[in-house]
């Protein structure tokens, strides 16, 4: 899945490929908010991305969905 995250005076987002369920990803959002105050998510080719949680604007999910294949009509 593809998370698109857009901070706050950052002329560009972020887009991050990563394995993690949606969910377990707005649960870490939620407790970075909560408490220690960063924003962690791993890259699914290895490493991490992190965030200050007070400089997020937005989180975008964007699902891993195929391409249709060949000529045919839909």
């Amino acid at each position: 899945m593809e998370v698109r995250i857009g901070v706050q005076s950052a002329p560009r987002e972020l887009a991050v490929v990563t394995s993690t369920p949606a969910g377990q990803i707005e649960q870490d959002l939620e407790d970075a908010i909560a408490g220690d105050g960063v924003f962690t998510l791993n890259v699914e080719k290895g490493g991490k991305v992190l965030v200050p949680a007070d400089k997020i604007a937005y989180v975008e999910f964007i699902g891993a969905e195929g391409r249709p294949v060949g000529f045919g009509n839909l």
